[in-house]
């Protein structure tokens, strides 16, 4: 295995044209990531969208998603990954960006697909009309199923409501509840990381003794130090680059709210210097 490098972007939370979210734009903090991506110039093998992508479940902010994705993706010939969150909308979110002709609202959209050897599955942890996340026992019961046969590479699960408790109240009464029992599920297989949103912030932690990743919201960060009764969000967005190697699993959180350079040189003469100074320290020693 050469490595799947995945690039996870999470809570989008878009709006029809013209409308923005708390005063931001958060259809321009996508084009702007997106935009980066395809400077990136190197390999990304899969795009996964882990839920909040509409901020109401209207379906013109999921059509505005696909236009901006999708070329990208084809540029990139990456895999786009769609999961639910919270704020979306299962019948609209299922024609859209899933090209179903028709869906029944009472059913998740959970489903799997393979990578390069690597098993990415989709958990849908929403309940119509609630905040936190729930998985009903039907849902485990296929996970459990999924897993029973083990993907060449290992399997990528991506769940919505982080299966973990939180310091912060709001976010902590608002996490998958039960996540005991997903735990017992995913214990033992072949999961090598769990990727999350809805807190809007970075987060890292383990269930079951895998790593889960709670990757930054791409519309406004929570701040999880805001002083004593406050709950409060700031501008500012990111995504997060995952990378599946042989023997590890890589997850690197990426600000991209516009900052300054504080530099930008070539990589070779980077390593250069670089090597110039470990031989040095040897000459030394």
């Amino acid at each position: 295995m050469t490595g799947l490098t995945i690039v996870q972007i999470t809570d989008t939370h878009l709006r029809p044209e013209g409308e923005l979210l708390h005063g931001v734009d958060t259809a321009a903090n996508l084009t702007a990531v997106l935009e980066r991506l395809r400077e990136f110039g190197q390999r990304i093998d899969v795009l996964i969208f882990s839920g909040d992508l509409s901020d109401n479940g209207s379906p013109a902010a999921y059509r505005r998603l696909r236009a901006a994705v999708e070329p990208v993706a084809a540029d990139l010939g990456a895999e786009i990954v769609y999961a639910m969150g919270n704020h979306d909308e299962r019948t609209a979110f299922g024609i859209e960006l899933l090209g179903r002709d028709t869906v029944d609202p009472d059913l998740p959209h959970d489903h799997s697909v393979q990578v390069a050897g690597v098993r990415i599955i989709v958990l849908d942890s929403t309940t119509p009309f609630q905040h936190d996340g729930k998985l009903e026992p039907q849902q485990l019961a296929w996970l459990a199923g999924e897993l029973r046969t083990a993907a060449p590479h290992g399997t990528v699960l991506v769940v919505h409501h982080p299966p973990l408790r939180s310091p912060l109240a709001t976010l902590d009464f608002l996490r998958l509840k039960d996540a005991e029992q997903l735990a017992q599920v995913v214990a033992g297989t072949d999961v090598r990381m769990i990727l999350c949103g809805h807190n809007h912030l970075t987060g890292a932690s383990a269930l079951a003794g895998i790593p889960v990743w709670i990757g930054p919201a791409m519309a406004y960060r929570v701040d999880a130090m805001a002083p004593a009764g406050r709950h409060r969000g700031f501008a500012g967005f990111g995504y997060s680059r995952i990378d599946v190697m042989e023997s590890t699993v890589l997850a690197t959180a990426i600000d991209a709210a516009p900052a300054p350079k504080v530099y930008d040189r070539p990589e070779s003469e980077m390593l250069e210097q670089i090597a110039a100074i470990t031989a040095a320290r040897a000459t030394v020693r």
